[in-house]
């Protein structure tokens, strides 16, 4: 897929709007997990070098348009300001900043980024003169910050985006056979792949608690292999694990999303881990997208063991399974007078 390059644009003395990942591991007012801004400083040390100007733009949780003090980006700020080795002042309106490195609060504080709100955009739009998207964790989403800004201003793909997709496709467009799907976890909104990838791979594995939602049962394809759950409902049998890893031992393509167990609680996590082994030591290209499952191969030590680790679970998924996503679409098109 060709996405415009950030390399490719003079970007001195222009102000930048970067929208990066920031919605990291998080708790007590801690960053648990810096992985994903450390794939943004290649981007961010690119625009410094470059003479720009850049305003951060990036999510965490859940506010629902609501200012919510646990769920401000201060901390993050704080984390990438000791990353970059530069003060990072945080943004909490629209006034604009003579700062060369800033970060404007949480887009989610604001109703209009997850409504994709025209004015919201336009709001955002009057901040930069410029628009980089290397955020591949959200291009599944139909949001201001992501779809929105690059039908108003000029714009290109992050340096961690470009190789995002430079994996992937490769992946998608020409996959070593056969392909085996894992998705796993709780997020029911994965199930929404499940007949791209029933097209496209040839078998989905899928555990967690998605087995027993009816989306997932109620799909019939030879292809398609569901877990059983143990009497808590926490974890997959053992029975199950031990068939997922014999389906997993001919793969020529591993795509994995989603612990097939509840792996933060010490006693659920035997499924995974037995399963994450037998994917590490297995010959196929080896694939892992999403935070609960990349959290667990650090639980495990085999963090660094897979072939690729996709900062994207949901994204990498959609990816996967039907060839595109929103924000890549907005990526293509050219910027509109709107």
């Amino acid at each position: 897929m060709k996405l415009p390059d950030v390399r490719d644009f003079n970007l001195d003395q222009k102000t930048v709007l970067l929208r990066i990942d920031t919605d990291l591991p998080f708790g007590d007012g801690q960053v648990k997990d810096d992985t994903r801004l450390v794939e943004s400083l290649p981007t961010i040390n690119h625009l410094l070098a470059k003479g720009a100007r850049i305003i951060i733009l990036g999510h965490l949780g859940r506010p629902k348009g609501k200012f919510t003090s646990g769920l401000s980006l201060k901390p993050i700020a704080s984390r990438l300001e000791k990353l970059v080795g530069k003060e990072i002042p945080l943004m909490e309106d629209f006034s604009k900043t003579a700062s060369l490195l800033n970060m404007l609060e949480n887009l989610r504080f604001w109703s209009g980024e997850e409504e994709n709100d025209l004015g919201f955009a336009k709001k955002l739009a009057s901040l930069g003169d410029f628009y980089v998207n290397d955020s591949f964790a959200t291009c599944h989403r139909q949001h201001a910050s992501i779809v929105g800004l690059p039908k108003l201003l000029p714009h290109a793909a992050g340096l961690d985006l470009l190789e995002e997709m430079k994996v992937l496709s490769s992946v998608r467009e020409e996959p070593k056979r056969p392909v085996v799907v894992v998705i796993g976890g709780v997020k029911k909104d994965k199930l929404d792949c499940l007949p791209g990838f029933l097209d496209w791979a040839d078998l989905v594995l899928i555990g967690g608690k998605l087995v027993v939602y009816p989306e997932a049962k109620e799909a019939k394809s030879p292809k398609k292999k569901l877990a059983d759950l143990g009497k808590t409902g926490e974890d997959i049998t053992l029975e199950s694990t031990i068939e997922f890893v014999e389906k997993i031992r001919q793969a020529g393509t591993i795509i994995w999303s989603g612990p097939l167990g509840k792996v933060e609680d010490g006693q659920f996590q035997a499924s995974t881990r037995i399963f994450a082994e037998a994917v590490v030591s297995s010959k196929a290209f080896r694939i892992v997208g999403g935070g609960d499952t990349e959290a667990a191969l650090t639980r495990f030590g085999l963090e660094g063991k897979m072939d690729f680790v996709s900062s994207g679970g949901g994204a990498m998924l959609e990816y996967l399974a039907y060839g595109d996503l929103p924000g890549l679409k907005a990526l293509k098109e050219k910027e509109t007078d709107d």
